[in-house]
């Protein structure tokens, strides 16, 4: 994300109830550098702060971005800030496509499930998929009613009969889609989940006895939102040199790693796509990411989001 250019706001409107559709392209009507299915963007949102947005719209497309964005009424303001200020016509800051995502185009067959704005980065893949001709695809996407969902009129016409699956659950939990008959048998088909981290916490314990390398999730809830008022601050040992560096409640051991200038290899760093992976030579660790299975977390720790489960014992990490 080093390298950030300027990009028109060519549309921007309500796709549904609080998400609000982006369309980006370059202001001299060059071509934009290039994505693929699952892809990200960093947007300088008004605040100033940098927020990363999956692009929905199909990889051929080289004239256009398209991001949808939910209106985070407690969130950290970036979304508010992105859809209250920005307008057609603006300039926004924008970093080239990355990928922690990626569809694997040599599985035998996907299965997608979604959840809200989960959808935005499958939206890539599907469309990709069917300009390429390949159908061997299913998506469940779960909302809350249809004022909530979408890209409604597209996911419902019938170039997708029979192949996509929309679930209303109307806010209550006992109408959620059971996703146990989906998820029994693997049938050599590549899983990717996007959504709610209850969704993929409950499609990751039922996904145990897949291939790990067919089980793919995707979130852009960052290091801060997976703590809690409950953190405390304790320490790391580093084994190969006996360094140890403290972790303060509020940060995350990727984060006091790097400012203890160490270089410590990162992408989603929320948990999910296993970049950070390290493995744990000694102590009790509060695992809070969706990658790991329970035989590897007495091995390993992914260090952008988990944490030492007391102060009493400190972490010991290959490093």
């Amino acid at each position: 994300m080093a390298y950030m250019t300027a990009l028109r706001v060519e549309r921007a409107e309500q796709i549904a109830a609080g998400i609000h559709l982006f369309e980006l392209r370059d202001p001299d009507g060059r071509e934009l550098p290039e994505f693929n299915a699952g892809s990200h963007i960093a947007i300088v949102v008004p605040t100033g702060d940098v927020r990363k947005y999956s692009l929905c719209n199909d990889p051929c497309e080289r004239d256009r971005y398209v991001i949808a964005v939910k209106k985070e009424a407690a969130g950290r303001g970036g979304s508010i800030s992105l859809v209250d200020a920005v307008k057609a016509g603006d300039l926004v800051m924008s970093g080239t496509p990355e990928n922690s995502f990626a569809l694997d185009e040599r599985a035998a067959s996907f299965l997608f499930i979604a959840g809200g704005i989960g959808i935005t980065p499958i939206m890539a893949m599907i469309r990709h998929l069917k300009s390429t001709g390949c159908g061997r695809f299913k998506l469940y996407y779960c909302t809350r009613n249809a004022h909530a969902t979408a890209f409604l009129d597209e996911l419902s016409a019938p170039a997708y009969r029979g192949q996509v699956t929309i679930h209303h659950d109307n806010g209550d939990p006992a109408q959620a889609l059971d996703l146990w008959p989906l998820l029994e048998r693997p049938a050599g088909a590549h899983l990717y989940c996007c959504g709610p981290r209850a969704m993929m916490e409950a499609v990751r314990d039922m996904t145990g006895h897949w291939s790990r390398s067919a089980v793919h999730f995707e979130s852009f809830v960052d290091a801060a939102q997976t703590r809690t008022v409950e953190d405390h601050a304790f320490s790391v040992r580093l084994a190969r040199t006996g360094e140890v560096v403290e972790v303060p409640a509020n940060t995350s051991i990727l984060e006091a790693l790097r400012f203890s200038g160490h270089t410590v290899p990162s992408s989603c760093e929320s948990g999910t796509c296993g970049t950070c992976k390290t493995r744990l030579v000694r102590g009790a660790a509060d695992h809070r990411d969706l990658v790991l299975s329970e035989a590897e977390r007495s091995e390993y720790i992914m260090v952008c989001v988990s944490r030492a489960r007391s102060t009493e014992a400190e972490l010991v990490i290959d490093r």
